[in-house]
């Protein structure tokens, strides 16, 4: 199965590029993900619960990022095993290009899957990877856009000082502040 497509996301290149990275803010967008851990440089070890047809299954699998070409590109490859279900794999290809304020991430997806779970047919199968990868970039791109506490940021308000003094002085908690440096 393959699928392509692209978003226009609400944020600076470098923030949505440090978001790519963060294995919270992946945990967060991939459906049905219980767990995640590690670190872009060394992989990530995730756990995936998945209904697929008359399928459940516990995913376990390793997910690395590659081909890194800063604020530019990457390759997101994974592989899950599912016990008696099968595995799944795949991965994607993401480009980052920024257009003013925004910046329009690309992707080109691939996957495929082996056992019991391959039985079911190309036809759920393609459906099901489809719906997968267009929730996960939609809640990336939710995610992006409206920082960890699921409020959108507002800077202008900040700075003007139209906001209370108590949200200003505060440091901001979460990737977001960590990405912008407060």
């Amino acid at each position: 199965m393959n699928l392509t497509g692209s978003r226009t996301i609400n944020a600076d290149v470098k923030t949505v590029w440090a978001a790519l990275l963060d294995p919270d803010v992946l945990k967060d967008c991939v459906p049905g993900c219980t767990e995640m851990a590690g670190s872009a440089e060394e992989g990530f070890e995730a756990k995936v619960v998945q209904k697929v047809g008359p399928i459940k299954a516990t995913f376990k699998g390793i997910v690395q990022i590659s081909d890194r070409i800063e604020y530019q590109s990457l390759k997101i490859s994974g592989e899950g095993k599912g016990g008696p279900a099968g595995f799944a794999k795949g991965g994607a290809d993401v480009r980052l290009e920024e257009q003013g304020d925004s910046t329009v991430l690309n992707y080109d997806v691939e996957a495929k899957v082996g056992g019991k779970l391959a039985q079911l047919g190309s036809r759920v199968i393609d459906g099901f990877a489809s719906k997968m990868a267009d929730q996960f970039f939609e809640n990336f791109q939710n995610a992006v856009e409206k920082g960890p506490t699921g409020d959108t940021t507002d800077e202008s308000a900040a700075s003007s000082g139209d906001a209370p003094a108590a949200e200003t002085d505060e440091p901001k908690k979460g990737w977001l502040g960590r990405i912008r440096g407060r």
